[in-house]
């Protein structure tokens, strides 16, 4: 198939699914599974087969570092500790269990540890597709484990594939290089990526070129960390983090409004045609399966899914009751939560891309020029445990999401509220001295004055919760006459250009001018 057909036909996959979605009430990466999954039955889609590399180097790094971008580094740095053992303890435990199952099921060691390698990680764009709904800190920990864990699982997956092609020598201090070299070597890179990014960014006053970095940037730490055999995983998100730190005092306003147009359409197509070709490859690896092979695949899949959840589930509440054994501090007290809560985030270990990218990257053939066995069977059976991931536990996850009577998180709401009013506060009170020093005429003071103290008003009634408080009133009134006057102007300019009194590049300058201010008015800019 054409690449220009592959792109038509994704796409249009990808609306389908998500309309499809919607219009059913079920998750959308569920749905677009289901669509890819028939456009698999086409010859045409299940015979183009993208190579791993477009996964783990096209895909993979845009997905991760919008990720990075819009993930709480104040909720990481409080849940440390539980991320870090969920990243790297739970994904050793979780691909040694599959191992042993694997095996167990008749393959051989090293094939049973790629398995294991491939589906243990979570996947940060179908936990943020699906757990969506739950309290922020805890979709924060979850998100921070799967852009966490897939160094680790790509570790593991390195061995095993070695030692099955012989070109890897099991031993302690081999396999600890190999962790310092993939967290390390991933991390410096990423410090190393985002202080060149920092740098450029504050030299570059063009909204193109800044951005242009910024897309740069994920693809340019992913690339150099693999040439030193690090994590670009760790690197891109690492990376992202810091960038996220220092980008609200570092990048100017055009230039974000510009990222904030360009990054969630892209990482939304991206993220619906992974969750498409997920479903295609299944089809693709079923084909290439005997019927004895089949049979034995869907009891793989069956088993090894049961397995992924008993040891997630194991494991969140052994290393609770292990932390409160020998952590009694107030602070750690404080942390806790409840035994409901970690049945929720048990259920949302979701797999997704990484353990596709994972599971195709294993090679075809060894060095003896034998191929590498059991090759379709992982690839099958991971594509299963992929689709058994987000179907089954995506259309549990909002019931047990019920059951678990999570309180409401009204954090966020809360320190939006006091952000917004301290920094009206503040404003007022430097408006005297910042007039004075540019001069400013004693009417426009007065004027800024009322507009800032009217803005107080309404959110200090916001804050309140009185729906009815003139100031809110007042302030839903003077937004529905602005966006109506917006309205007005924008069939005049429309009509001048009809008329041939402007043209159409006036037309698109003054139109840009209103839509800002319509968007701002309606208040549809959110960034989570």
């Amino acid at each position: 198939m054409l690449g220009l057909e592959l792109v038509v036909v994704l796409g249009a996959a990808v609306l389908v699914g998500n309309v499809l979605g919607r219009r059913f009430r079920v998750a959308p990466p569920v749905a677009l599974l289901v669509v890819g999954a028939l456009l698999g039955l086409v010859p045409a889609v299940r015979r183009t087969q993208l190579p791993p590399e477009v996964v783990l180097l096209l895909f993979l790094p845009v997905l991760l570092y919008w990720e990075s971008l819009t993930t709480s580094m104040r909720e990481i740095r409080t849940n440390l500790r539980g991320i870090v053992l969920l990243s790297t303890v739970l994904v050793i435990l979780t691909a040694g269990a599959v191992a042993i199952t694997g095996h167990a099921l008749g393959l051989p060691w090293g094939p049973a540890w790629a398995l294991g390698a491939a589906v243990a990680p979570t996947d940060a764009t179908a936990v943020g597709a699906l757990a969506g709904s739950l309290p922020r800190r805890q979709i924060t920990v979850l998100r921070a484990e799967s852009l966490v864990n897939d160094g680790t699982a790509l570790v593991i997956f390195g061995l095993a594939v070695g030692l099955t092609v012989g070109e890897e020598h099991l031993t302690l201090p081999h396999v600890g290089a190999l962790f310092l070299l993939a967290y390390g070597g991933g991390a410096a890179v990423g410090v190393a990526v985002a202080w060149v990014n920092m740098n450029l960014r504050r030299r570059l006053d063009d909204p193109l070129l800044g951005n242009l970095v910024m897309i740069l940037a994920p693809f340019t730490a992913y690339l150099l960390a693999e040439m030193i055999h690090a994590s670009g995983v760790l690197a891109v998100v690492v990376s992202g983090l810091i960038m996220a730190q220092v980008a609200p005092s570092l990048i100017r306003a055009e230039h974000r409004r510009q990222a904030l147009a360009l990054w969630p359409l892209a990482t939304f197509i991206i993220n619906g045609a992974l969750f498409v070709l997920v479903g295609v490859e299944l089809q693709y690896a079923l084909r290439h399966l005997s019927r004895s092979d089949l049979r034995d695949a869907l009891i793989a899949i069956g088993v090894v899914s049961v397995v992924l959840v008993a040891v997630r589930f194991a494991f969140l509440f052994s290393s609770a009751y292990l932390i409160r054994a020998i952590d009694r501090r107030p602070e750690q007290q404080l942390r806790r939560v409840s035994h409901r809560a970690r049945v929720v985030s048990g259920l949302a270990g979701f797999r997704g891309a990484v353990s596709l990218a994972v599971a195709l990257s294993v090679p075809a053939t060894l060095d003896s020029g034998e191929p590498f066995p059991d090759r379709a069977f992982i690839v099958f059976v991971t594509s299963g445990v992929i689709v058994a991931t987000l179907v089954v536990q995506g259309l549990l996850l909002p019931g047990v999401v019920r059951w678990a009577r999570l309180p409401r998180d009204t954090s966020v709401d809360e320190e939006q509220i006091l952000a917004e009013t301290t920094a009206a506060e503040e404003a007022i009170e430097a408006l005297p001295q910042l007039a004075a020093e540019r001069g400013t005429a004693p009417k426009v003071v007065r004027w800024l004055r009322q507009e800032y103290e009217a803005n107080l008003a309404t959110v200090r009634a916001r804050g309140a919760g009185t729906d009815d408080d003139p100031a809110l009133l007042h302030n839903r009134h003077y937004t529905e006459l602005r966006l109506a006057l917006i309205a007005n102007k924008r069939a005049t300019v429309v009509r001048l250009r009809d008329e041939s009194q402007i043209d159409d590049t006036v037309l698109r300058r003054l139109q840009a001018a209103l839509d800002n201010e319509e968007v701002r008015l309606a208040g549809r800019e959110q960034v989570e």
